[in-house]
């Protein structure tokens, strides 16, 4: 992901691209639950609709994670990448997928073995999935989680 668009000053677009439409489902504050994880995300746009801004504070396997994410259209990639920000000094990347009802979040580049996919229900005011992790040193674990919508 580019980590700035600082040659085309003076070119930006004048909208946001147009894949980016598909993260309006996740707009609103979410309860977030499950056997290893426990808290809450909200979701909205930075005024003018070129990046969505996600606030956290969950605790996952008895750790606590709170920060901030900021996702936009990455054109280097052709995907819609973040960056997620944590009061614990982290800076991760992610690439956002959501086709119809399906959501893919990986962490770093699109197909990489880490990601959480889940479904969204019909009425939009739950989203179900699983987060899929294979450490460095090659240890796995997942967790399953739901996102129910809270307004």
């Amino acid at each position: 992901m580019a980590d700035n668009n600082n040659a085309k000053v003076g070119k930006l677009p004048k909208a946001p691209h147009p894949a980016l439409k598909a993260l309006d489902r996740l707009v609103g504050d979410w309860k977030i639950e499950g056997p290893d994880v426990d808290g809450r995300a909200s979701f909205e746009w930075m005024e003018g609709g070129f990046f969505l801004v996600q606030h956290f504070d969950l605790v996952n396997f008895g750790e606590r994670h709170k920060g901030v994410e900021y996702a936009t259209f990455d054109e280097d990639t052709g995907t819609v990448r973040s960056h997620l920000i944590g009061t614990d000094g982290s800076n991760f990347t992610y690439t956002y997928e959501i086709e119809g009802d399906r959501l893919i979040y990986w962490f770093g580049d699109k197909d990489s073995g880490n990601c959480s996919r889940a479904t969204f229900s019909r009425d939009g005011r739950t989203l179900t999935g699983r987060w899929q992790w294979t450490m460095p040193d090659g240890k796995s674990f997942a967790y399953d989680y739901t996102m129910t919508r809270a307004h």
